[in-house]
């Protein structure tokens, strides 16, 4: 335990958000620094639990209170390798993470809980400047050819794995850079992505093999695919959005959000100058109220809109924890992410009932109604509170439904489980042997902590799978239970 008193004498400091019209301006990230100093007493403030209830709120296992210990003690090369013993990619969660830890932080029962979220950001950080981040190529090779099917946060720490114990691991990935939804789904103002080409770049070094810009299942074939390669891994995420099919939805101007974000981040890269589907000077609606949501609306803040709703059928959540909601699980409570703070109006308890256009096709105003719950918990609409308001371009963001159905999972012959996921054993193996899936494929949509938990987890499963040896962590089971979807 760092400072036997730190959790009585030191209060919780996290860094602060640039100021609302400065941040505006440009697409970086929104936080200040935080001085290392300054972070060494904040991680002063872990308690060091006899029974650390972090590490169950963690999916990868994180060794929060060895870590937090490290950087109080000002040894940050000891801090980032027990650090990067749970997580390959300590920046991804550092920035993108809800942070289940901390809601499990013994200290939140009646406190302000450790900034463990940032403590784990400012490691990684700090090791990339100190350069004690470097690529490990595996001693030993083993022969065996491993194909991953997706270049997302699991895809990466699969490959990563894979890579490091000796196999030859290709990544196929079908946009035109590696990173999946870290690299087109992704606002920059939440992370940018000089984070993620540099870990590209290290796993690069230790021998990993990318290959963007190829659809497995059409530029590669199923055929292909098992012929070439001795295992593969399925780690192709939940793609397909849920839709609203509400009268008026063929209007042009309604996209998915996953249609609105990757041009966003296309103008960042340099593709082009400005994004085919903008929310510059338009009202838009933003339908949905998670973090999909959020990331619209921060973009299109960016982008000049002229007024921005965002709406949520649930009614609002609580300030607090309720009783349905103890701890140490991670509490549905109200969240103001920075781009809430930027402007824009959130509303909840409410549905769409139709959308309206003008006489070119293109939408214009939403129907909205406000809704309650019937004994069954079913949404009811309220009498009498039908109303209109501006809609010039309306986002969907309401979630994902599942992996794509297409040539790739109908060519291999995997089983679907109820939820229309792909099906797997404890082993991350799929009904096809020697084909595993990990991340959102097979577990539906979830977090980015829970992602590359899930490819390191199938990585081990490999492994054992081709070479019969133990060597690789297995942090989780798709069976295990979680304090967080």
């Amino acid at each position: 335990m760092g400072d036997p008193r730190g959790f009585l004498t030191t209060t919780r400091e996290a860094p602060t958000r640039r100021p609302v019209d400065l941040r505006l301006m440009d697409w970086r990230e929104v936080y200040e620094e935080f001085p290392d100093q300054k972070l060494e007493k904040q991680a002063g403030r872990c308690m060091n639990c006899g029974i650390p209830f972090c590490h169950q709120g963690c999916p990868l296992g994180n060794l929060i209170p060895e870590w937090n210990d490290l950087v109080y003690r000002d040894e940050w090369r000891e801090a980032i390798e027990r650090l990067h013993a749970t997580n390959n990619f300590p920046e991804f969660t550092g920035t993108l993470c809800p942070a289940p830890c901390e809601a499990a932080c013994v200290l939140a029962i009646n406190s302000d809980a450790v900034t463990i979220k940032q403590v784990e950001l400012q490691i990684v950080d700090h090791a990339w400047r100190e350069g004690w981040v470097v690529p490990q190529p595996p001693p030993v090779k083993t022969g065996k050819k491993v194909a991953v099917v997706g270049s997302g946060p699991s895809g990466l720490a699969a490959a990563q794995q894979l890579t490091r114990v000796g196999h030859d691991v290709t990544v196929f990935e079908r946009a035109d850079r590696i990173g999946g939804l870290l690299r087109y789904g992704i606002p920059e103002f939440k992370m940018e992505k000089f984070r993620l080409d540099r870990r590209i770049a290290q796993m690069e070094a230790e021998g990993t093999v990318f290959r963007p810009g190829t659809n497995v299942g059409t530029d590669v074939t199923v055929e292909q695919l098992k012929t070439e390669f001795d295992a593969v891994v399925l780690a192709g995420g939940a793609t397909a959005a849920r839709d609203l099919p509400a009268p008026g939805r063929e209007f042009t101007g309604i996209y998915q959000a996953m249609e609105y974000l990757p041009w966003a981040n296309r103008v960042q890269q340099g593709d082009l100058d400005e994004p085919p589907i903008t929310a510059a000077g338009k009202h838009v609606v933003i339908v949905g109220g998670g973090d999909t949501g959020a990331d619209c609306l921060g973009t299109a803040h960016r982008q000049g809109a002229a007024s921005v709703t965002q709406l949520e059928i649930m009614p609002t959540p609580p300030e607090k924890r309720t009783e349905n909601m103890p701890w140490p699980t991670y509490p549905m409570v109200y969240r103001v992410a920075s781009a809430h703070e930027e402007g824009g109006e959130r509303r909840y308890a409410v549905n769409t009932v139709e959308f309206t256009g003008d006489a070119d096709g293109n939408v214009a105003t939403q129907r909205l109604v406000e809704v309650t719950r019937d004994a069954n918990g079913r949404f009811v609409a309220v009498e009498g509170t039908e109303h209109e308001i501006p809609a010039q371009l309306v986002l969907l963001a309401m979630g994902f439904v599942g992996p794509e159905k297409g040539p790739l999972l109908e060519g291999l012959g995997v089983d679907l489980d109820p939820r229309g996921n792909v099906a797997r054993d404890e082993n991350f193996m799929t009904s096809v042997p020697g084909v595993f899936t990990a991340g959102d494929m097979g577990r539906g949509q979830s977090l980015i902590v829970w992602a590359i938990s899930e490819g390191r987890a199938a990585a081990a499963g490999v492994d054992e799978y081709l070479t019969g040896r133990t060597v690789l962590p297995r942090p989780i089971a798709p069976t295990d239970r979680p304090l967080v979807a």
